[in-house]
């Protein structure tokens, strides 16, 4: 048992090292080329960020193989050498809430600050804009604490009366589990109702700011991943029922690269129009709306650019890139059909464990299990997948929901081609989402993950604290992600196979 802990210790530390360096490697190879060799803090804070997230997501497989190192113990308190999991979760998740709500705001406002300023003065308007939210957050945190920060536990009083020891135990079966004979059920089982109470405690301070930001993450992730869940998988299959079957000719391409060159003269007239306005301090609700709409055609054009390029390869590679195109859409294909089993199997799973009580069948619960009985880590690292895959459906429904809503800025991960603004808002959405994913998984999962101190946190303590407990007890976040992830099924079966039209000539709203 002993080598079993030392060796989760040193996975552990490794795995810490690998989920830095690869999210190095994610910034150098995403990172536009205008943020080269400048924002290096708020290249740390992506670089933290992201390694937070990760490491949040991956800390609740290693609670599951740290219980497992005690399956021999009587209880878990005789296991000396278990890793105090329940403190590091609240380490990870207080630092996760420190830079979701004050360093990468800080970052994202030091970064978008009037280039024209000094360093001293961006500084100082960042400070001064988290600060406020700081204390507003803060004011928000102690009232709601003082007011209903309690936690509410139904307990049933059991007693029963005192019975003559027996002296033989073959009168005992299945049937007849207890000592009295009049009764086919023991008598501390037949408690009347009067008999429950309601015990109530004090919860401690950073057990409540994880389940406030729990709160707050499972809204984004309910929204985002419901539609994320159904558009990351059929997203990548209708891409390639709508890819293109064959290369155009030349005259082809001189017509659409002309169409292209004069949406990029119009983009260009719009964003000198907008930064004109800027400039006069005429930065109302209508610019922004504005500033919005040109981000959103702006992609549009560098789709289309893209696509162009797919279909009239040129240089002396060209057939070449062609075929590497087709490829890369087969590929596309058969993520599509992984990806959406797996979110069939997460939609199906939902249901039948959640939704349903009592539950129809463990169903992934048991599929992890026998994983870890056909070999040791295959369970954690499937369930450590799946965990992972809803993560990918946030950012994936906040991507197709921000081209589609004018109100939800649209911040896009493109490879060589990522502003750090945007790096800045995905690590925010991810750290955000990520502990309401654990909860999620922890609840989803209870069966495989039992007895661990994740679900203490967010099992037992979340699903009892004031006020907030009925949001659980009654399955509201599962219901609205089930529901939105049906809509985006339907949305995507009706519109995903149509190939996208022409946009009009493009205008400023007056």
């Amino acid at each position: 048992m002993g080598d079993f802990n030392l060796a989760l210790v040193v996975v552990a530390v490794v795995v810490c090292v690998l989920v830095l360096l690869f999210n190095v490697y994610l910034l150098v190879n995403y990172q536009h080329p205008d943020d080269k060799n400048q924002a290096y803090f708020p290249k740390l804070v992506v670089v933290l960020g992201l390694s937070i997230a990760v490491i949040s997501i991956l800390m609740l497989p290693a609670d599951v193989a740290n219980r497992q190192a005690c399956r021999h113990s009587i209880y878990n308190g005789s296991c000396n050498l278990t890793l105090p999991m329940k403190t590091l979760w609240l380490v990870v998740y207080i630092t996760d809430a420190v830079f979701v709500f004050f360093f990468v705001p800080f970052a994202m406002f030091y970064y978008e600050g009037d280039q024209d300023k000094s360093v001293g003065k961006r500084l100082l308007s960042a400070l001064l804009w988290v600060g406020v939210s700081v204390v507003a957050c803060g004011l928000a945190l102690g009232i709601l604490y003082g007011t209903v920060g309690k936690v509410d536990f139904s307990v049933r009083h059991l007693s029963s009366a005192a019975a003559t020891f027996p002296t033989s135990w073959t009168e005992f079966s299945r049937n007849q589990p207890c000592i009295a004979t009049s009764a086919r059920q023991c008598a501390a089982y037949l408690a009347t109702a009067s008999s429950e109470s309601t015990w109530t405690m004090r919860a401690s301070l950073p057990e409540y700011v994880v389940a406030l930001a729990t709160i707050v993450g499972s809204v984004l992730f309910t929204i985002f991943g419901g539609v994320g869940i159904a558009c990351l998988p059929l997203g990548l299959i209708f891409s390639f029922i709508r890819r293109p079957k064959a290369v155009i000719t030349r005259s082809q391409y001189i017509k659409e690269a002309t169409e292209l060159g004069k949406k990029a003269k119009e983009l260009k007239k719009a964003t000198e129009a907008l930064r004109h306005d800027e400039k006069n301090g005429s930065k109302g609700r209508k610019w922004r709306k504005n500033v919005k709409a040109v981000e959103k055609e702006l992609l549009l054009l560098e789709d289309d650019m893209k696509a162009l390029e797919e279909i009239y390869p040129q240089g002396e590679r060209a057939e070449t890139a062609w075929a590497m195109t087709v490829l890369g859409y087969v590929g596309k294909l058969v993520l599509g059909v992984v990806g959406l089993i797996v979110s069939l199997a997460w939609v199906a799973h939902i249901v039948i464990y959640l939704l349903i009580d009592p539950p129809l069948s463990p169903f992934l619960n048991e599929v992890f299990i026998k994983l870890d009985d056909l070999w040791g880590l295959l369970g954690t690292v499937a369930f450590a997948f799946f965990c992972f895959y809803l993560l990918m459906a946030v950012v994936a429904g906040a991507m197709m929901l921000g081209m589609r809503l004018v109100f939800i800025t649209i911040h896009p991960m493109k490879w060589g081609a990522t502003l750090m603004n945007s790096f800045l808002f995905n690590v925010g959405l991810i750290l955000l989402s990520s502990i309401s994913v654990i909860q999620f998984c922890a609840t989803a999962f209870a069966s495989y993950a039992q007895a661990t101190a994740a679900q203490e946190i967010f099992g037992h303590n979340l699903q009892s604290l004031r006020g907030i407990k009925y949001l659980y007890k009654y399955n509201i976040f599962p219901y609205a992600f089930v529901a939105l992830a049906a809509i985006t099924f339907l949305y995507y079966l009706i519109f995903g196979w149509r190939k996208k039209k022409p946009t009009a000539r493009f205008q400023l709203s007056s």
